[in-house]
């Protein structure tokens, strides 16, 4: 195994961690309707997006560079 491969499996799982704490904390937050509670969701739900792209990355199907 090369170093890559090892870099992008940590990143991998250490997406997939930070995802579902965040999505955990953003049920917790759900029904609340103050409008720093509405902030929150929004960083989580951008939190959340972030992990699903370090995801798709490290899985290799986006982000991948032509070699000639």
């Amino acid at each position: 195994m090369d170093a890559a491969l090892i870099e992008r499996i940590i990143a991998a799982v250490g997406a997939v961690v930070v995802a579902i704490s965040a999505l955990t904390s953003l049920r917790a937050e759900w029904k609340k309707t103050n409008l720093d509670d509405q902030v929150t969701k929004i960083m989580l739900v951008l939190l959340t997006v972030g992990c699903v792209i370090v995801i798709i990355v490290a899985l290799g199907i986006a982000g991948r560079v032509p070699t000639d």
